[in-house]
């Protein structure tokens, strides 16, 4: 593996689990000095400790805390997220808040607090963890998706005002993973569905997609490695899918 981000720092969000921890492990793997931002202390400081890195415990649904940060790193990479799944008429509008500031409000102050730092070293890479579900829609998500929706267009707008300070952003925006975030919502899906939960893998999770199977967290992570690399300085502005075939619908 080229040691391509030797001497640069990167953070992680969500870096406890899933796909934040294999990023965590990619990104040291290429030489950088990583944080590792969840708000499950314990996690993150095992992981950190596993990567030779730091640990950040932060709650990032308090973003008013995040009003006046000033991140020095050079990859940032926006992971962290949670899921509810209801219909809409039924959603709790304070989960709704919660996950859009979350994986939404949250994002947007990182990227914030980076920047200018990008800006004077006259490089940085933004990598945000999107979803098919920024790209498609399906029921009983309105929050996530909407969130992921927003994000999307959040990392274009990045790229546009980055480019010319060589920052590029982009979105990675995979289908379901195996990671805990989705074991955890097995018995929602299986309630708003009317299924039992041992028909939620094959009648929800993957449904849609061409290759019948989840994403694997290292995937992701593999993806991500290689967009702060050398071959990927012109791609920006983009959205990366690794969901099977799932939005080629």
């Amino acid at each position: 593996m080229t040691l391509n981000l030797e001497g640069r720092r990167a953070m992680v969000t969500g870096g406890a689990s899933g796909i934040g921890a294999a990023c965590a492990r990619e990104l040291a793997a290429r030489g950088a000095r990583v944080t590792v931002a969840d708000r499950d202390g314990d996690g993150a400081k095992a992981v950190a400790e596993e990567v030779g890195g730091e640990a950040w415990v932060v709650d990032l649904s308090d973003t008013a805390a995040l009003d006046s940060l000033v991140l020095d790193t050079d990859v940032l990479v926006n992971n962290a997220g949670i899921q509810r799944v209801n219909a809409i008429q039924d959603f709790v509008p304070d989960d709704f808040r919660l996950i859009h500031r979350i994986m939404l409000e949250a994002p947007f102050l990182l990227v914030r607090a980076a920047l200018p730092g990008m800006y004077a070293r006259g490089w940085g890479r933004i990598i945000n963890i999107s979803s098919v579900h920024g790209l498609v829609a399906s029921p009983f998500k309105s929050a996530y998706v909407s969130a992921k929706h927003g994000l999307e267009g959040l990392s274009k707008v990045t790229a546009l005002e980055g480019g010319e300070h060589g920052v590029t952003s982009v979105c990675v925006s995979p289908g379901y993973v195996r990671t805990p975030l989705v074991e955890k919502q097995v018995a929602e899906q299986a309630r708003v569905h009317g299924i039992a939960e041992a028909e939620v893998l094959a009648q929800v999770l993957l449904a849609e997609p061409a290759v019948k199977r989840l994403v694997e967290p290292t995937e992701v992570a593999s993806l991500v490695g290689w967009l702060t690399g050398p071959d990927a300085a012109m791609v920006s502005g983009a959205s990366w899918t690794i969901d099977g075939g799932w939005s080629a619908r």
